[in-house]
């Protein structure tokens, strides 16, 4: 583990793919809090929802950086240095409605 995401190479400009986790959609599955991959835009559940679909899209696509999907939150996480953190000028993360 860092203490710096060595990772933001990796941000691309995204639009969130679902309101809500995109994976809960499509099986009725529930989930607790939201994440918004800074790759590709996959809105997955985060490791307190019962799918954990934000960690498992990061091990299936290996995309490293997520960010909160919830209103008012603007924290990132990267998943291989194991970091959370917040980007200094980003613009505001979107949230689920």
């Amino acid at each position: 583990m860092t203490d710096q995401c060595e990772h933001l190479d990796t941000v691309e400009e995204v639009t969130p793919s679902a309101e809500g986790c995109e994976d809960c959609l499509a099986t009725g599955g529930r989930w607790v809090h939201l994440r918004m991959c800074q790759q590709c835009g996959h809105i997955g559940c985060c490791d307190s929802s019962p799918n954990r679909h934000a960690t498992a899209h990061w091990r299936e696509a290996g995309h490293p950086l997520v960010r909160s999907y919830e209103p008012g939150e603007d924290w990132w996480w990267c998943y291989p240095d194991e970091l959370m953190f917040e980007v200094h000028g980003a613009p505001a993360s979107p949230s689920h409605p």
